[in-house]
């Protein structure tokens, strides 16, 4: 048996807008959630992984130690039409707009999620 990534887990400032963002904006699918310590974990994703959303109403919503985050890839069928969605509904600064990425053949765009996270957008093959 091979090892799986199996979720990446961040801290969100306000839990209601990032699943906003994800859910309704972005398409992926809310799999489940439970609370721990007065902290709320959402899990979100599609066939392939999750992301885990910890949310504390006590928090700020700052990430813990190890602050060398740089982007989470999501795949997905049309870069151009998810951007245009996710623009339409979010508005999300945007980093990159949707572009070929040359090296490696694929249409690629960069956007922020509610808390600055940069969220790229890769099409699938």
């Amino acid at each position: 048996m091979s090892n799986d990534v199996i979720h990446t887990a961040l801290w969100v400032s306000d839990i209601d807008e990032t699943l906003d963002f994800y859910v309704d904006g972005l398409g992926l699918e809310r799999n489940w959630e439970f609370t721990s310590n007065g902290v709320r974990n959402v899990y979100v994703g599609g066939e392939h992984g999750e992301f885990q959303f910890k949310y504390d109403p006590e928090g700020d919503g700052q990430t813990g130690p190890g602050g060398g985050f740089d982007h989470l890839a999501v795949g997905v069928d049309s870069t151009d039409e998810t951007f245009e969605r996710l623009v339409d509904h979010s508005d999300p600064p945007v980093v990159t707009d949707p572009t070929t990425m040359t090296d490696i053949d694929r249409r690629v765009a960069f956007v922020e999620d509610p808390d600055g996270y940069v969220v790229e957008l890769v099409e699938r093959v």
